[in-house]
């Protein structure tokens, strides 16, 4: 039995969707929760985030190869063999990271070739097309995680597509602003295709015992983040922004343009509501955990330790809000 993978995806980038990444995947591990976070963009944003420029730095050598993302599917990309075990990074008992990489750019080209080459049963297309999620599963496994959280890119290239294949929920985090109204146009439609793609090609697969994704990519709500407050309310120049996001997201995203007269105070689609932590974030970087755990030794004085505490809530009920839309469990190891 597979482990459930969920993917955080938005095609526009700088809404704070890797920050998020990270402190879900520690909130649920803090919760009991067994978690594997899997840094699955070029640009390894996750893993700066988890990891220090130390750590980083031996995991991105220039002459030899490591266990990243990229490292675990090389074999396949340079056709010496299949998939290998992930590097898991322990960040605490509960939780562990695949590291990323950029490397992983260069088995863009890969992706994009064999993706046609599954609808004529080729062998390879079919490894090299599940071969994130193999690595994934490989990961769980070996963790014995209840769940697999994944970053991706802003984009909606071939890697993105292999990825969310590689998904079983998609989380989107949406900026109150125009860019991000406009982006939902495009994902959700792309979803949809890549949805429809894999269900057509995943019955052609010729390797008896190869384990394939369901790709069923389904959408478990989205997140409005880092709009102001004042009074507990969204500022004006944001409002008008987060008043279109339900209509958009069930008409481009769950394709149900008759349900789309929302509001996102009352539309079960929304996840949560993020405010800007302002001070905290900062903060949180330099001591390199969430913003949820800063203690007064970290700079959190005053206000902060309200504002500290009402981000350990708020990222606690939106942590178990997503496993339990997607059904997840705890369970014993």
């Amino acid at each position: 039995m597979s482990v459930p993978v969920i993917a955080f995806f938005n095609n526009k980038g700088g809404i704070g969707k890797t920050t998020l990444v990270f402190h879900v995947a520690h909130m649920l591990s803090e919760q009991g929760f067994r978690v594997v976070a899997a840094d699955m963009d070029p640009q390894g944003n996750l893993s700066a985030a988890f990891l220090t420029e130390q750590r980083l730095e031996d995991l991105w050598p220039e002459d030899t190869s490591v266990a990243t993302i990229y490292g675990a599917v090389e074999p396949i990309k340079s056709g010496t063999g299949d998939i290998g075990d992930p590097l898991l990074e322990r960040i605490n008992d509960n939780l562990v990271l695949i590291p990323g990489d950029m490397e992983l750019s260069s088995f863009e080209d890969d992706l994009s070739q064999t993706w046609p080459k599954c609808q004529d049963r080729d062998p390879r297309a079919f490894r090299v097309i599940s071969a994130f999620w193999r690595v994934l599963q490989k990961g769980a496994a070996n963790h014995q995680a209840n769940v697999v959280l994944i970053d991706v890119g802003p984009n909606l290239g071939a890697i993105n597509r292999a990825a969310l294949i590689s998904a079983d929920h998609v989380v989107m985090p949406l900026g109150p602003d125009l860019f991000s109204i406009q982006g939902l146009r495009n994902l959700g439609p792309r979803l949809r295709t890549w949805r429809e793609g894999w269900q057509e090609r995943a019955p052609k697969n010729p390797i008896a015992g190869l384990s394939l994704p369901k790709g069923s990519m389904s959408p478990l709500g989205y997140i409005v983040m880092q709009h102001s407050e004042r009074r507990k309310y969204p500022v004006m120049s944001y409002r008008k922004w987060i008043a279109r996001i339900p209509s958009a997201y069930r008409e481009y995203v769950v394709d149900a343009p008759e349900m789309a007269k929302q509001v996102v105070e009352s539309d079960n689609e929304c996840l949560a509501r993020l405010k800007h932590y302002r001070s905290l974030m900062p903060m949180a970087q330099e001591a390199g955990k969430p913003i949820f755990s800063l203690k007064s030794a970290d700079g959190a004085l005053g206000s902060q330790v309200v504002a500290v505490r009402d981000a350990y809530q708020d990222f606690k009920t939106l942590a178990l809000k997503i496993v339990s839309r997607a059904g997840i469990a705890r369970r014993d190891r």
